[in-house]
């Protein structure tokens, strides 16, 4: 890709007193791109990911948007860059219909009170042209099924018109037809020219959507790889940190076998 990336992160650092989380880590997302971002539990993904969205400011190091440096210091800060964060929580209000969830926080008024209509109008368009398909507008979240609440809340974090989409393992512990309903909706993102930054442990669902996986071990850089044409034994070496492990032996196994 050769045009300016939307988000970068350069050399960025950040640390909790004693505990260096992240040191001198590299990022680029483009438009229109799907960046995996993976690792094993406590190899700063999450910190990564809370310093793009303002929740840790950086201790060093510079963030760039569509070329330019920046400053997120708050989650306002994000937001305002045109940056949406979907945590694994989701933050949904089960007692409230699809249509207020999806406007929760900025809600749309006509003389001074909430337009129901209005709102209902556009969550239908919204949810219409992100092929998302749920009983009703107006039915509780909590009647939804996993996959239905989280393409809910994904949904939610258009409605501000991001340029960049965070997703903080979106298929974990949803079944096989919730899974690929997340995943589509994550190619019809990409489809909208959104970049995306995917976090995810499981590598079919990295294979099946990402263009990018990059790679954090111990809070650094492990690698940055194409997808097609990077092997799932050689994503797995970067995030062990060994080229000799559990899936290289049994794949090498299975080659013996076969042979």
């Amino acid at each position: 890709m050769t045009s300016a990336p939307v988000l970068a992160l350069r050399g960025v650092s950040k640390r909790f007193g004693a505990v260096q989380a992240l040191t001198d880590v590299e990022l680029e997302v483009h438009a229109g791109e799907v960046v995996a971002l993976v690792g094993d539990n406590g190899a700063g993904k999450s910190t990564l990911v809370k310093t793009i969205a303002g929740v840790h400011p950086i201790d060093e190091g510079q963030i760039e948007w569509e070329g330019r440096p920046v400053s997120i210091h708050r989650p306002q800060d994000a937001q305002h860059l045109g940056v949406a964060t979907v945590y694994q929580d989701l933050a949904l209000c089960d007692n409230l219909d699809v249509v207020n969830n999806l406007f929760l926080g900025r809600e749309l008024k006509r003389r001074g009170t909430l337009d129901e209509v209005a709102m209902e109008q556009k969550a239908r368009e919204l949810l219409s042209t992100l092929s998302i398909r749920i009983p009703s507008v107006r039915i509780p979240i909590a009647s939804l099924s996993g996959g239905q609440r989280q393409v809910v809340a994904i949904a939610r974090s258009l409605i501000g018109d991001p340029k960049v989409v965070i997703l903080d393992e979106p298929t974990a512990a949803l079944g096989v037809e919730q899974t690929a309903q997340v995943l589509d909706l994550v190619e019809r993102l990409r489809e909208r020219n959104l970049g995306v930054i995917l976090i995810s442990h499981n590598m079919a669902d990295v294979r099946a959507v990402a263009d990018t996986v990059a790679v954090l071990r111990l809070g650094k850089n492990n690698g940055t790889f194409p997808v097609q044409q990077t092997t799932q034994e050689t994503i797995i070496a970067a995030i062990t940190g060994a080229t000799d492990n559990a899936v290289t032996r049994r794949a090498a196994r299975t080659t013996e076998v076969a042979q």
